[in-house]
């Protein structure tokens, strides 16, 4: 799996802007992504927020404590940036940097590696964020990506999320 373009990480976020973001929907959002973790044997931890709240929270089998640090450090990007994490790690490279060199930022508190992305909606901007943590940085943000694709795909009438229902 190859990172994408920054560009190509601008419109995706573009186009995942939803309707709303309820106590529900987090709760809608984390439940497809532990059913897709649970479906591919994957030891991640999810975390979702509104603005500090954290409405949902999930450890699976083979992640560790390790996973809950990634998790805040790379939500802080998303709270400080309004982007994905992967995305203003890309910004960084596409200008011959990294992060780490040149953000001027703690390392030990903020990371620009994928699983974290901003929840935005439609007439608010961004509210919160949802991250991954467990598997490769591509990976978890791949992860993210597609649950919220099938959110999105939810509030359609006649569509409902079919990853980790059952």
């Amino acid at each position: 799996m190859s990172e994408p373009e920054v560009n190509d990480l601008e419109a995706q976020e573009a186009g995942l802007v939803l309707p709303r973001f309820t106590y529900e929907d987090a709760w809608a959002l984390g439940g497809l992504l532990v059913g897709m973790a649970r479906e591919r044997g994957a030891p991640v931890a999810v975390d979702i927020r509104r603005g500090p709240q954290q409405l949902f929270h999930c450890a699976l089998p083979g992640s560790s404590a390790d996973n809950d640090a990634w998790i805040d450090r790379k939500r802080r990007v998303v709270e400080r940036y309004g982007v994905s994490s992967l995305l203003v790690g890309a910004r960084f490279r596409v200008k011959g940097t990294t992060f780490e060199a040149s953000s001027r930022l703690d390392p030990d508190r903020y990371a620009a590696h994928g699983g974290a992305f901003p929840l935005a909606v439609e007439g608010a901007g961004v509210i919160g964020s949802v991250t991954v943590s467990g598997l490769p940085q591509l990976e978890d943000h791949a992860m993210v990506v597609e649950a919220l694709e099938l959110l999105l795909a939810s509030y359609t009438p006649g569509t409902p999320p079919t990853a980790g229902t059952d």
